[in-house]
């Protein structure tokens, strides 16, 4: 199983609509449901950095969703500190 996490901080008057482009790629994979795919994403208390978890059992779903591609097309005019992209092993969770 592969996985990642994506942060990055937007400029204050870009939050929320960078939230609604989040909502509407989740609108999108609740319609969707690609199998063997999660996904959640986080606004930080700062209001303005997020942090998206993906984990996958084979290809993201996501270069493929038109809701993703509308969400990047304009990420870096959104943000004050471009995405960075971190692969990650699982060491342990509880109730997750």
């Amino acid at each position: 199983m592969r996985r990642v996490i994506v942060r990055y901080k937007v400029r204050p008057d870009q939050a929320e609509h960078n939230a609604e482009l989040v909502r509407a790629v989740y609108a999108e994979l609740s319609e969707t449901r690609p199998e063997g795919f999660r996904y959640a994403t986080f606004r930080l208390e700062d209001g303005v950095s997020f942090v998206h978890v993906a984990s996958t059992e084979g290809e993201s779903p996501l270069p493929a969703s038109a809701a993703f591609q509308a969400f990047t097309a304009g990420i870096a005019e959104r943000c004050e500190e471009p995405p960075v992209t971190d692969v990650v092993e699982l060491v342990g969770s509880y109730a997750v």
